[in-house]
């Protein structure tokens, strides 16, 4: 761990579940970690767990928002692109709105995230996208969420043969049903749409979990340190499944 001492990481969506965790993991680590997020409140309530931990307020979609947040930002090490959002609806019933908004904060977001990211990277940085297994297969009632996930591991990939040269890698994390804000979200939408009770709906999302749980954001900021850590030059374009081994 103390090979990221001083390294400049900066983490979007870090206001609640993967993101916040990260944030830790790495303010742990040694790295100086700038979290940027919508909600001032919930970023500063993160912060306040770590001095190394300082916040930024900005829309990932807004591409003005995100100019101005690495301009101010400076040179970094470690960008990952982790806002996103869920939500749930049989695509025939689903409207441009639904679509849009899925596509903006998940597939937008992250292209804003890695492209001014990139032009910030010292030699040897790492750039992060947190996908999901939503960008590996298919699930019900969330097309244009597995559209957009989908999209960002091609973009993964895409960037990945740019950068290969340079010493950067891109890699994308995919994450299976992890318990978060988002999955709670998820749950009382199922108990609302269905009249199943929360204790069914949370075992709906860990039946597809091998090991029979839920994946914990500590899963996946594990992962994401590996690949900023020593050792992990060779890994670059790929898409890694934290699944417990879901298929």
């Amino acid at each position: 761990m103390a090979t990221l001492h001083d390294k400049r990481v900066l983490i979007t969506g870090g206001g609640s579940g993967i993101g916040a965790d990260m944030a830790l993991g790495f303010a742990k680590a040694g790295a100086r970690v700038t979290i940027v997020g919508r909600r001032r409140q919930a970023l500063e309530h993160v912060a306040e767990h770590h001095a190394n931990i300082d916040s930024q307020v900005a829309d990932v979609t807004d591409e003005t928002a995100m100019l101005a947040l690495f301009e101010a930002m400076g040179e970094l090490d470690v960008v990952v692109a982790n806002a996103g959002a869920a939500e749930s609806v049989a695509l025939e019933k689903s409207d441009l709105a639904h679509w849009q908004r899925m596509l903006d904060v998940n597939l937008t977001g992250v292209y804003l995230t890695l492209r001014e990211g990139l032009k910030h990277l010292r030699p040897g940085g790492r750039l992060l996208a947190v996908a999901s297994t939503a960008g590996l297969k298919g699930y019900a009632y969330v097309g244009a969420y597995c559209a957009a996930k989908h999209g960002v591991v091609g973009l993964v990939r895409a960037l990945a043969q740019e950068t290969a040269q340079r010493g950067i890698t891109v890699n994308a994390l995919c994450p299976g049903f992890t318990e978060t804000p988002l999955l709670e979200a998820s749950i009382d939408s199922i108990v609302d749409k269905t009249g199943r009770t929360a204790e069914q709906a949370r075992a709906h999302f860990t039946r597809a979990n091998p090991t029979g749980r839920l994946v914990q954001p500590a899963d996946v900021t594990a992962t994401a340190l590996w690949l900023c850590g020593p050792g992990s030059d060779a890994i670059t374009g790929q898409a890694i499944s934290i699944s417990g081994g879901e298929i």
